[in-house]
């Protein structure tokens, strides 16, 4: 799973799919996914499709290498439901203020549940699948694939979770700017986004200092302070190796799949253990 998704939330969508789904089938479509399988993908108005390249199968009477094309269509929210929701998202100050920053609070399915919806699949009910392909299982290989590229794609975007359920993000800004809250989280941000006032110059501008009359070189090289003949040392750190912890298990440069932080806890022990004897 840490493979396609590295966010809770796309973590939280293929958990939710794996309670539905038959592991097996799920396995081979994560094989899908990691090999390049899966030809073409689009995510349009809530409707996933994607071809997938099969396998030669005479069982099956497939002869040579196919392509299959794959669709999983989520249930969309009813409008009246989807009032309602925004309405109560709205009134959180702890998810809306996270909404209008383009960021998905953790505790969303939390707060679409109370009112009995779900942005997450809870049930078969939650979507429908189809294949090409001759399997007659459900999900297939193919679709279980594609599952694992919608969990990636969001990673990317978690706003795609509306969009599968029938709400854009456009439209979900726009009715959340509309609430008291909005408005009042609206008129902030624009106070502390006002575009900045570009500078003439980049550097800032020398000062000439007129330099003092040395009567001696010895004088220049000693100075008149001695220098302190011991070091005291520094206090110690509150938290060790903060600098590398600040970074987080996923920093920007780091390109792994595996945590950052486990690396470095990992490098700096067998530094502390290969050079005991040194120390």
């Amino acid at each position: 799973m840490a493979e396609f998704s590295r966010t809770w939330w796309g973590q939280r969508f293929i958990s939710a799919l794996e309670k539905l789904t038959d592991s097996g089938r799920l396995s081979r479509g994560r094989s899908y996914a990691r090999n390049g399988k899966v030809k073409s993908f689009e995510i349009k108005d809530g409707l996933v499709t994607a071809k997938v390249k099969g396998s030669v199968n005479p069982y099956f009477g497939v002869y040579k290498e196919p392509l299959y094309s794959t669709t999983i269509a989520f249930t969309s929210i009813s409008a009246a439901n989807w009032a309602a929701a925004i309405a109560y998202v709205a009134s959180k100050a702890s998810l809306i203020s996270r909404l209008m920053l383009n960021e998905m609070p953790n505790t969303i399915e939390d707060a679409f549940a109370k009112l009995d919806l779900h942005l997450l699949p809870h049930s078969k009910a939650d979507f429908k699948t189809s294949c090409s392909c001759p399997d007659w299982g459900n999900p297939c290989k193919h679709i279980a694939g594609v599952y694992y590229l919608v969990a990636a794609e969001l990673d990317q975007d978690p706003f795609l979770l509306f969009e599968l359920k029938g709400l854009s993000r456009e439209a979900l800004q726009k009715e959340l700017v509309k609430s008291p809250l909005g408005q009042a989280l609206c008129a902030e941000l624009a106070d502390v986004n006002n575009i900045p006032t570009p500078d003439d110059s980049y550097y800032t501008t020398p000062m000439l200092q007129p330099a003092e009359g040395i009567a001696e070189l010895r004088d220049f090289w000693l100075g008149a302070k001695r220098l302190p003949q011991t070091i005291e040392e520094p206090p110690t750190a509150s938290v060790p190796a903060i600098l590398v912890k600040k970074q987080g298990d996923f920093p920007a440069f780091w390109k792994r799949e595996n945590s950052f932080l486990e690396v470095m806890e990992e490098f700096y022990m067998r530094v502390r253990t290969k050079n005991i004897p040194i120390l």
